[in-house]
């Protein structure tokens, strides 16, 4: 199997997770009466499952690097807590659907600058009129997909 299947299969699987956690988290969240308690469920659910993960591929020595890392590297969890933190307290008021929407817009813009400019060492691919068109386009699919 291409490798280019394989990364596509794993990233749609991640994708279809977006919108079953959101649902999943706001419910918790209003059961619970409080958003940040779900996120705090949710990131010790995930810090199990990613440890759990790290132990059983033998790379728990991968820690060892950790605090010569930058530090601007750990913004990311901050972003992560953000994520949840807002899809769990908008998704219930705002709609599921919605909230993926702009979180799907949100992405399609930051990709797209990301890669543009070769941010945070990503691989620099220009974003050409023909690629602005097809972000455009698909910007215009997920907007169609949440109109009355």
């Amino acid at each position: 199997m291409p490798e280019w299947i394989r990364y596509g299969v794993v990233m749609l699987a991640a994708g279809i997770g977006i919108p079953v956690l959101a649902a999943l988290n706001a419910q918790l969240g209003g059961r619970l009466g409080s958003p940040a308690a779900a996120a705090t469920i949710l990131f010790v659910v995930a810090f199990v499952g990613a440890a759990t993960v790290l132990f059983a591929t033998g790379r728990p020595a991968a820690l060892a690097a950790l605090p010569g890392q930058p530090k601007h590297l750990f913004l990311a969890g901050l972003l992560v807590a953000f994520y949840v933190l807002s899809i769990t307290w908008v998704a219930p008021r705002f709609g599921v659907g919605n909230a993926v929407f702009f979180v799907l817009l949100g992405q399609l813009i930051s990709a797209a600058a990301i890669d543009h400019f070769g941010l945070m060492g990503a691989m620099v691919k220009p974003l050409t009129l023909s690629r602005g068109g097809g972000i455009l386009l698909m910007a215009a699919g997920v907007l169609l997909t949440q109109r009355a």
